[in-house]
């Protein structure tokens, strides 16, 4: 494809405006006949635009209209860093082939924070905090993790540096770093439990340094399946946590696949699910509006507030919803028409996996095995228990009949 046909610039510009921006690309911005971009931008460029301008509405895509009646009449627009890295890029290629487009990244502040740090950037977790609750970095807090996020506004460092504090991880330390590379560039460091900065600027982001010893690895949540029974808040219905593993197993997640999550419960399932991969969906049916709210908070408590939680009875409530990829059932599946609707609604491809305690349940499962195949299995788990001052003995949980199908 010749550049007669890329229309529309797309141009990284970074804190110190113009003297980063090459020849080339300068070029682009003077003879745009629209330059689009933050206020923030269109300031920085000011200078070389000769065309309109336009700014970005909230939410930013809502431009996306006005870009598209300007083909192919020359359009430039402007953003931070790396425009395909948390910037305008990715939006813009949704609705724009990328032949129509020519493409002038700046270092992302990523990339500028990590080289200040003296940290190699492949090893870094980046996440992106504008527009998402800081929650969502709790599953990152790992021993030894360095972590780069980008921040929503100036009150994102104090939420962060709380969020640490109640995670017990006070010790874990934060280098926010505002206007990086322009004339207002400061740099400041501290201890989550001793964060008391001030008069921090809106334009932001922080390197997060988690110390690697034995308190902090008690924090940390797992990277397989199988937590604690006692990381959930719970009424005692919950999947419990060997159950849980072998479930997980079961329901094989794979990257951006939805699960739902029948009986959510204390949403030990779905919020495990979800912690498998940032990409991972899930949404959770509970009758019980308590047991609803408290699968909720256990998903914000361990940083996966993405869990969409939908309270009402199955299987009149899944209705009209996207098709899953995986769904388990944990409570309900003797519900007439439970096990032939969720079959139905299976993507091909996709994993039915049920766990029954009752006999009832269990013949059920015993003639879904039949009719679609799969594996059915029996779990049983016993734990030392003390039976007297100085004895010990084996005390069992009841057993669990699982069965499990892919379509």
């Amino acid at each position: 494809m010749t550049d007669s046909v890329a229309w529309l610039s797309v141009i990284g510009i970074s804190e110190n405006g113009l003297a980063g921006i090459p020849a080339g690309a300068r070029a682009l911005i003077s003879s745009a006949a629209l330059v689009a971009g933050g206020k923030r931008h269109l300031e920085l460029a000011g200078d070389l635009i000769r065309g309109r301008t336009l700014a970005w509405p909230s939410p930013p895509h809502d431009a996306i209209p006005a870009l598209l009646a300007m083909r192919p009449k020359p359009v430039c627009v402007l953003s931070t860093g790396d425009p395909f890295h948390y910037g305008m890029g990715a939006v813009l290629a949704r609705h724009i082939p990328p032949q129509e487009m020519r493409v002038f990244p700046a270092p992302s502040i990523f990339s500028l924070v990590a080289a200040h740090m003296g940290w190699a950037l492949q090893n870094v977790v980046a996440v992106g905090l504008n527009g998402r609750p800081v929650g969502k970095i709790i599953p990152h807090l790992q021993p030894g993790a360095r972590i780069i996020a980008l921040s929503a506004d100036e009150t994102t460092p104090a939420l962060l540096a709380a969020l640490l504090n109640q995670r017990g991880f006070g010790n874990g330390r934060l280098t926010v770093f505002e206007h990086l590379g322009g004339l207002h560039e400061r740099i400041c460091s501290t201890d989550a439990a001793s964060f008391s900065l001030e008069n921090i600027a809106r334009l932001n982001c922080m390197a997060i340094e988690i110390p690697d010893t034995a308190e902090i690895k008690a924090y940390a949540i797992s990277l397989t399946p199988g937590l604690a029974d006692d990381w959930f808040e719970h009424d005692g219905q919950m999947t419990k946590r060997e159950v849980r593993a072998i479930t997980l197993s079961a329901l094989a997640p794979r990257r951006g696949e939805l699960l739902w999550d029948i009986g959510l419960g204390a949403g030990s399932i779905a919020i495990e699910w979800l912690l498998s991969h940032p990409s991972s969906r899930a949404i959770g049916f509970e009758k019980n509006a308590e047991r609803a709210a408290r699968a909720a908070r256990n998903a914000k408590a361990l940083g996966v507030p993405q869990l969409v939680v939908l309270e009402g009875e199955a299987p009149a409530i899944l209705a009209e919803l996207e098709l899953p990829d995986a769904i388990f059932i944990g409570g309900g599946a003797a519900a007439p028409g439970m096990i032939e609707t969720c079959w139905s609604s299976l993507k091909p491809g996709g994993r039915l996996v049920i766990n029954a305690i009752s006999l009832e349940t269990e013949s059920l499962l015993l003639a879904a095995y039949k009719q679609y195949g799969g594996a059915l299995i029996r779990i049983g788990v016993e734990r030392a228990d003390p039976v007297s001052a100085s004895m010990t003995g084996w005390r069992p949980a009841m057993t669990v009949t699982q069965w499990s199908v892919t379509k």
